[in-house]
């Protein structure tokens, strides 16, 4: 068992010890990783937001298009630069944040390891804005790049990554490999031939040995695209080793010991599948996984009733038959109204004592008990309209809470037997769940309260 881990129980997975995690001066790095729309720009915020509460110097690096973690921190943009939250941080604690943009950061790399006159060229060369704006894999190769220049600073002691929302949480790891193997590859290697040959004895090289190629790439995007591939092949001569280098680099870097992965999921089969993978492939390429973070659970804090007894209690409100009561209270419906002043029983919960409720105001305004008359006589006639009409009311509102119930009640069966069936093949894997929140987080305080939520490890009413 790793150092973020509790036991709890053999039937249960470990709990993720979040707080431990955060609080720990040797994790530098933490990887927030998941498929797409289960909470992941979320969770990466709430743990930074944690971490500078604790006294950590951290900074959150995001990639999120709808920028709602520029909101929820109180800053009116994010850019490729991070930026101080200046109303976070505790005991020498720092929060900083940035959204990846991910052609400032190719261009900043052109920049950096080119000259003057030959950067401005590449800059210039419509395939490589092209290149740079949405080539596959650039995204998350970017995200990588500037993991690795925020890590060589030095300027905080923990980084968490958002990580990109691809189709497929394992585009994180393979794409940085695919886009430095193709700007370092055979492809290229043969566009750099001619240049390297130089005038027609380059181009009657590139006619014999690639005329297939170029005819087909005519064809299908004109001839101007092979001239402008070529140009960038040329000024991009001396730095394409640097891509590979620099992607094996942070990949042993994610490999590290002060990095650690946490795969974020919703309590949803086809987001556990891919989780169940991710922490497969996690394991195959020997990098650390701290645990699961599985957001938005439903909780109950009237647990005791169970779906069955809640629509079995509400289909006896609805055909007006008699609610359950408790052992000893059955007698009560014929000796007259409820005795003021009656204790609940013990482990009573709100739906539970909803119904009985419902129950003893029809009990005691049924006609044979009666009602008190306005002279105190008991004329059951003089009222039984407005107190029939009073009673299918409260009996129709009663009736809808029990279903509601119950409805949360197999909601919340249907996610512990998905969340069983991801223990069941990783059961050493530990686990923090959140409680499923009303609306969207929109401020920091909303922000403490995931970053409490998943300290806690249980959602709320569990």
């Amino acid at each position: 068992m790793s150092e973020g881990e509790d036991t709890v129980g053999m039937d249960t997975p470990p709990r993720l010890a979040v707080d431990r995690l955060l609080d720990d001066p040797e994790t530098r790095i933490v990887v927030c990783c998941g498929a797409g729309g289960v909470g992941k720009t979320t969770t990466a915020a709430a743990l930074g937001v944690r971490a500078a509460g604790r006294g950590r110097k951290a900074v959150v690096l995001t990639i999120d298009p709808a920028r709602r973690l520029a909101q929820s921190m109180g800053i009116d943009s994010l850019d490729n630069t991070p930026r101080k939250v200046e109303t976070v941080g505790a005991g020498g604690g720092e929060l900083h944040a940035m959204m990846l943009d991910m052609k400032r950061t190719f261009d900043e790399i052109v920049e950096a390891h080119a000259d003057g006159e030959r950067a401005r060229a590449i800059l210039a060369n419509p395939f490589y804005q092209s290149l740079s704006a949405g080539f596959a894999g650039t995204q998350e190769y970017m995200a990588m790049e500037k993991l690795g220049q925020l890590r060589a600073r030095d300027d905080w002691d923990l980084i968490i990554v958002d990580t990109p929302p691809s189709r497929s949480a394992l585009d994180f790891l393979d794409a940085p490999k695919r886009l430095g193997s193709f700007l370092d590859g055979k492809f290229i290697r043969v566009l750099m031939a001619p240049a390297k040959v130089g005038g027609r004895a380059g181009m009657k090289f590139l006619n014999v040995g690639m005329s297939m190629m170029t005819g087909t790439l005519s064809k299908l995007m004109g001839a101007s695209l092979l001239k402008d591939v070529q140009t960038f092949v040329a000024a991009m001569d001396t730095m394409f080793g640097g891509f590979r280098t620099r992607a094996d680099a942070t990949f042993r870097l994610l490999q590290a010991p002060g990095t650690a992965f946490l795969v974020v999921a919703a309590p949803e089969p086809d987001a556990l599948r891919e989780a169940a993978y991710f922490v497969e492939r996690l394991a195959a390429e020997n990098m650390p996984l701290a645990g699961l973070v599985l957001n938005r659970v439903h909780g109950s804090g009237a647990d005791q009733l169970s779906a069955e007894r809640a629509l079995a209690a509400a289909e006896n409100l609805e055909e007006g038959g008699i609610v359950d009561q408790e052992s000893g209270k059955a007698g009560l419906r014929d000796s007259g109204a409820e005795p003021t002043g009656t204790a609940e029983p013990a482990g009573s919960t709100q739906t539970e004592r909803t119904a009985r409720t419902a129950q003893t105001t029809r009990t005691a305004n049924s006609p044979e008990t009666g009602s008190p008359g306005p002279e105190g006589d008991t004329e059951a006639g003089n009222t039984e309209s407005g107190v029939a009409t009073d009673t299918a009311v409260v009996d129709r509102i009663t009736a809808g809470l029990l279903r509601l119930h119950a409805e949360r009640m197999q909601v919340i069966a249907r996610e512990q037997r998905t969340r069983d069936r991801f223990t069941s093949l990783h059961p050493e894997v530990a686990v923090a769940e959140v409680a499923a929140l009303p609306g969207d987080v929109h401020d920091l305080a909303g922000l403490r309260a995931i970053g409490e939520r998943l300290a806690a490890g249980v959602p709320a009413g569990a």
